[in-house]
C-alpha cells in the first residue's frame, strides 16, 4: 500500500516564461487540475526538504503537455529562473481515488514481475520506475542480468496487476525482453 508520508512528483519546472515570474512545467500527472486550480503546492530542489508555495494560476499550453504557472511571491523572471529544475510534489495521502484497474505509480514500484512459462508463474524481475511520456512504460529490472527494459503498461502486455499480493504478470511479445 501507499505510505502516507511519501511524496509523489507530479511536475518538473523546466524554465521561466515571460518576464512576470511565470514558470513552464512539464506534467508527470494525468490530473491537470494540479496545475490549473489555485492553492497550496510543494516544491523541492534536488533532495532538499519540500517548500510550501501558493499556486495563483495556471493554464495548459495549447497542443502541448506543458503548463504555465504563476506562484505567489515569484514576480520577476529572475525569481522564476531560481525555480528551474524544481519538482512539484503532492503528498501521497492527497492522491485522487482511482477507478478499478487504475493505479498510482507508487503502487507499482517494487512489484515483482512474473511471466507465465509452461503453465507456471516465473519471477523475472521487479518494477523500478514508470516513464510517462504520452504513454506509460514500466521500467523493469530483470533479475537474470540486472538489465532495465521498458514494458508498455497496456492490458494486452500486463494482463494482471495484484497490488495486494505485490506482483504483476506480463505477457511480452517475442523479443521485447531482449531489447
Amino acid at each position: 500500500m501507499i505510505n502516507k508520508n511519501e511524496w509523489l512528483i507530479v511536475g518538473l519546472i523546466t524554465s521561466c516564461h515571460g518576464i512576470n515570474g511565470q514558470v513552464k512545467v512539464k506534467s508527470l500527472s494525468d490530473f491537470e487540475e494540479r496545475f490549473l486550480k489555485p492553492g497550496m503546492r510543494w516544491l523541492q530542489k534536488e533532495n532538499e526538504p519540500p517548500l510550501k508555495i501558493k499556486l495563483l494560476s495556471g493554464f495548459k499550453q495549447s497542443g502541448k503537455e506543458t503548463f504555465i504557472l504563476k506562484f505567489h511571491g515569484v514576480n520577476t523572471r529572475n525569481n522564476a529562473e531560481q525555480l528551474k529544475k524544481f519538482k512539484i510534489l503532492v503528498k501521497t495521502d492527497k492522491l485522487p481515488k482511482l477507478n478499478k484497474e487504475e493505479y498510482h505509480l507508487l503502487e507499482l514500484i517494487d512489484l515483482e514481475v512474473k511471466t507465465l512459462e509452461n503453465d507456471e508463474l516465473k519471477i523475472i524481475g521487479k518494477v523500478i520506475n514508470l516513464e510517462n511520456e504520452k504513454n506509460n512504460l514500466l521500467v523493469i529490472e530483470l533479475f537474470k542480468n540486472q538489465k532495465k527494459v521498458l514494458i508498455p503498461f497496456v492490458k494486452e502486455i500486463v494482463p494482471l496487476v495484484d497490488v495486494k499480493n505485490n506482483f504483476l504478470i506480463i505477457n511480452p511479445p517475442n523479443g521485447l525482453l531482449e531489447l
